[in-house]
């Protein structure tokens, strides 16, 4: 019988889950993506991977009993099932930047509704278009309220506290969420994700080699996912005593990406 937890994932950096860097020109090494809402997700194999190779290189040896033993060449029956098991990490809050108005946190109620399964909050799903009264954005008149984004604006239609949506742990301002129509979430996704040009110089000279042009992209910093834990045995403690610790997720960890704190709740121990 497993144990339900869950992990929060709160990027201090971009962070790239997805195509790996290439050479090749006009190269763009995309993020993973959820098939239904098109927003970037992390693989439950790459969570897993991390935290494997953390428990590794603190306590050698223990991670074969928590994530499973790996396949050993010219030896028989050496995998074991793992006592942990990781699904994907979904978004629950994108950060987006509004001209002349405050960085707002934007979500759907499909991601929402996974938030929701996933912790067991007994909040009620908040309409498409919701946001708190208390939200800056430009006032039409004494009933409408509009944000302006790069691409369009969006009316709120809904105010209502939002507060009982944010993740323990993370320090997101409740007057600055926002919920949009699950169909608005894939453009606005991708209208807010970090994007970098990239180029590979010659050894010698800065001088762009045999014009290798790539470009890469990542969720922005201050982005909040989730994923579910399932944890078949008790005493799995991968941060030792504490709850939360910062751990290093997809690729480019060597530029600047990556860097992510991570927030255990539910039953893991």
């Amino acid at each position: 019988m497993y144990q339900k937890a869950y992990g929060i994932i709160e990027t201090l950096a971009p962070l790239h889950v997805g195509a790996s860097a290439g050479e090749e020109t006009g190269n763009l090494n995309l993020i993973f993506r959820d098939q239904f809402t098109q927003t970037g997700i992390i693989p439950g194999s790459s969570i897993r991977g991390r935290f494997r190779a953390d428990m590794r290189s603190h306590e050698p040896g223990t991670e074969n009993t928590w994530y499973g033993h790996q396949a050993v060449s010219g030896q028989e029956d050496t995998t074991t099932e793992a006592l942990v098991k990781f699904e994907y990490a979904s978004l629950v809050w994108l950060p987006v930047f509004c001209p002349g108005q405050p960085i707002v946190w934007v979500t759907c109620p499909w991601l929402l509704k996974r938030y929701k399964q996933i912790t067991g909050i007994t909040a009620t799903l908040p309409d498409p278009y919701t946001a708190p009264k208390a939200l800056q954005g430009r006032q039409v008149d004494t009933n409408r309220k509009i944000l302006f984004f790069n691409l369009g604006f969006i009316e709120i239609e809904h105010e209502a506290d939002l507060s009982a949506w944010i993740p323990t742990g993370s320090n997101l301002e409740p007057n600055n969420l926002v919920v949009v129509d699950n169909n608005d979430i894939a453009m606005l996704h991708d209208m807010a994700l970090y994007r970098q040009s990239r180029v590979k110089l010659a050894d010698n000279e800065k001088k762009v080699e045999g014009g290798a042009f790539f470009n890469v992209e990542a969720l922005p910093e201050g982005s909040i996912l989730i994923f579910p834990i399932a944890v078949k045995q008790t005493g799995w403690q991968p941060f030792g005593k504490d709850a939360s610790d910062e751990l290093y997720f997809g690729g480019l960890e060597s530029i600047g990406f990556g860097r992510c704190q991570v927030t255990l709740g539910g039953a893991y121990k």
